[in-house]
């Protein structure tokens, strides 16, 4: 590993933050956090924690000791100054004299020697970095470091590996324990430049921001280079049989745990799946049942990952019964998390309440791993660290045997209140687990229903045949959302689409079928290849999705929501758009058919009727030769309905927003024209 300070990236450092009020020690602390937090094989996702010991003025303008220490919420890869709150050092470092001290008064009193109290609370381990007196601290969750803590023999070949640069610490939960623990193994072993926690992690010290930095970086390459020098290169060992495409797999996995989740949790989660190299080699080994049911490499990861993956089988041949095999499996998983919820709640006298039962990772021979999450960025947390978990124990293998922590202790991590505190209790969004399709996104109403959707919590995918334009509305709508390049009146490009949305999310909840164009002309007039023009692109493309959403919605069994822009055509024609309004008035027949017959399935279809919408298809052009022709301004022409106010493209996203929450209609059609007299539904 290398180190990635830079002297002219530290100078900027200092002159950055310096002008925004932090002194020299807590930019560079910043700094070489983040070059720390920047390096997955290190950290992941709020992992680890740094520190500095410096200065700050109090109140009366006098210098204070302080330990600035990472705070929670923060993320390494990201922080800011702030993201270091100081805390007053005296009294911190007092503690240390204390025989014991709980959770709650270790937390109050770090909470109340901070210089600031609107600071984000302090990390668990604020102790270990006050009770150990170098200046600079820095601890991570190194990879190779924990393929070696990990081993069963861990201190013997930690000892034998780096001789006295570093003393090991044998496994405490991070708290007051493990800081007086840590510190006295630090007093015992003077000069060392760090400390390994056995199931843990690595710390490292040092005189300067870049003296601990390049320490923990040179720690973590002699595990890296002890490791490469005991692997042998191994072939992935393919399944022999033909497996399913992963965007068939994908919905199944979904559908079975959304059945399972019954009472205890949301039958809706979002999928994320992870098939490098070392997935693949991981979830394709005969031992993958065995390794599963070791354990994560660190204790600071079970609260993402609970502590084993459900492992189920190859999906290949006939789905259906592969689901069988799932269902079974996940229910042992199940089984398994609940009996031992009760052995280990019972040893803490019955005082927890369990969590769902649920797993976080889903590892499949030929899939690869699959995160699980309420949202595509807790999926993706998921995905990464089973990632990461699965590097590391493939590292341990290799030099040794992957024996992590067993079933109390890891049980003790994830349901310590400290630990749990992390996810944060913020309320679910309305759409929250929710994947919506949207066709025709990039254009002014597709876009805006793609915000919509997306501000509402949904993982959103911009389907468009302009490329550029569903890039742009995806950007636009979540940083999460996907573009996908869809012609749709080809099925074979609507087929690519929908397997991409299924590979990437796991799924489709809503689709919203918006894509269309306005031809013009005197109907008796109209060339064939016109009017079959417009038929193809408003009436059979339309079809063409709606199959496949329905597809999609059946293997995951959890219902669904289909919804079509059938525009105010196809209630109350115009004059020189007979194909627009004909064909429009075929789709809203096809909207209720589809309601007629999938209304057992679960799946709610429903319909907007938008009228005079600025877009592509009413541009302004069409908006002057239409206000001039009625004899009125653009103004009026555009409000003029019974509420005298224009309608917009956020008004319809609106509607289909509302359209899908509506858990009991189907085969409504919702008109979104400010009140059209002669578009109304009779």
């Amino acid at each position: 590993m290398n180190s990635l300070w830079d002297d002219a990236e530290a100078r900027g450092a200092i002159a950055l933050w310096g002008a925004k009020g932090a002194n020299e020690d807590e930019a560079l602390r910043t700094y070489t956090a983040r070059l720390l937090g920047c390096n997955p094989r290190l950290v992941l996702h709020g992992g680890g924690n740094t520190s500095v010991k410096t200065t700050a003025r109090d109140l009366f303008g006098e210098d204070v000791e302080v330990l600035c220490v990472k705070g929670s919420g923060w993320d390494l890869a990201t922080i800011e100054p702030a993201g270091h709150p100081a805390v007053r050092l005296a009294p911190l470092s007092r503690l240390r004299t204390l025989a014991a001290l709980t959770d709650e008064a270790m937390v109050n009193a770090q909470r109340q020697n901070l210089m600031d109290s609107a600071a984000p609370n302090p990390s668990v381990e604020t102790l270990l970095h006050a009770f150990i007196p170098e200046k600079f601290i820095d601890h991570t969750h190194a990879e190779a470091v924990l393929a070696l803590a990990n081993q069963p023999d861990a201190a013997g070949l930690i000892a034998r590996l780096y001789g006295g640069r570093v003393a090991c610490v044998h496994y405490v939960m991070p708290g007051f324990g493990l800081a007086r623990l840590a510190a006295d193994v630090y007093d015992a072993n003077p000069g060392i430049e760090g400390l390994i926690l056995i199931h843990h992690g690595v710390f490292s010290f040092g005189a300067t921001a870049r003296e601990s930095y390049e320490r923990m970086i040179d720690l973590v390459t002699v595990a890296e280079d002890f490791i490469a020098g005991r692997k042998s290169p191994a072939k992935i060992q393919r399944s022999a049989v033909s497996l399913a495409p992963a965007a068939d797999v994908m919905p199944v996995l979904r559908g079975v745990l959304g059945a399972a989740a019954g009472s205890e949790a949301p039958p809706r989660w979002i999928l994320d799946r992870r098939s490098d190299e070392a997935a693949l080699r991981f979830v394709d080994d005969a031992r993958l049942a065995d390794w599963a049911a070791r354990g994560v490499v660190t204790p600071d990861h079970v609260i993402r990952t609970k502590r084993f993956p459900l492992v189920v089988s190859v999906p290949a041949g006939d789905l259906a019964s592969w689901r069988a095999d799932v269902e079974a499996a996940l229910g042992r998983y199940v089984a398994d998390y609940k009996a031992c919820f009760e052995r280990q709640n019972a040893r803490l006298g019955g005082i927890k309440r369990r969590l769902d039962p649920l797993p976080r990772v889903i590892a499949a021979p030929g899939l690869g791993l699959v995160g699980v999450g309420c949202n595509a960025g807790e999926a993706g947390i998921a995905a990464d660290i089973a990632q990461s978990w699965a590097r590391t124990l493939l590292d341990a293998e290799a030099v040794g045997r992957f024996a992590p922590l067993g079933e109390a202790d890891t049980f003790d991590m994830e349901y310590w209140s400290l630990e749990q505190a992390k996810l944060g209790k913020s309320a679910e969004r309305r759409l929250e687990r929710h994947v919506a399709l949207i066709t025709g996104g990039g254009g002014a109403i597709g876009a805006a229903t793609a915000r919509a959707f997306a501000q509402e919590g949904a993982q959103v995918a911009v389907l468009d045949v302009d490329t550029e334009a569903a890039g742009v509305a995806a950007k636009a709508a979540d940083g999460a959302a996907l573009a996908v390049q869809c012609d749709v009146t080809d099925p074979a490009s609507v087929a690519t689409a929908f397997a991409r949305v299924c590979e990437r999310f796991g799924g489709v909840d809503i689709v919203v079928s918006n894509a269309g164009s306005a031809t013009t002309g005197m109907i008796a007039h109209l060339p064939d290849a016109t009017l079959r023009s417009s038929f193809d692109l408003n009436f059979f493309a339309h079809q063409t999705v709606a199959q496949a959403a329905i597809g999609v919605f059946k293997a995951q069994g959890l219902g669904g929501a289909l919804l079509f822009n059938v525009s105010k055509q196809a209630l109350n024609p115009g004059v020189n758009f007979g194909a627009y309004g004909a064909s429009k008035a075929a789709l809203m027949a096809l909207m209720r058919q589809y309601a007629l017959e999938h209304g057992a399935d679960g799946v709610r279809v429903n319909a907007l009727n938008p009228d005079r919408i600025r877009s592509g298809l009413l541009t302004g052009e069409m908006i002057s030769s239409r206000a001039a022709s009625r004899g009125v301004d653009e103004a009026a022409y555009m409000a003029g309905n019974l509420l005298r106010r224009e309608v917009t493209a956020r008004d319809v996203a609106q509607a289909f927003v509302f359209a899908a929450l509506m858990s009991s209609t189907t085969g409504a059609v919702i008109t979104v024209d400010g009140g059209n007299v002669a578009a109304m539904v009779r």
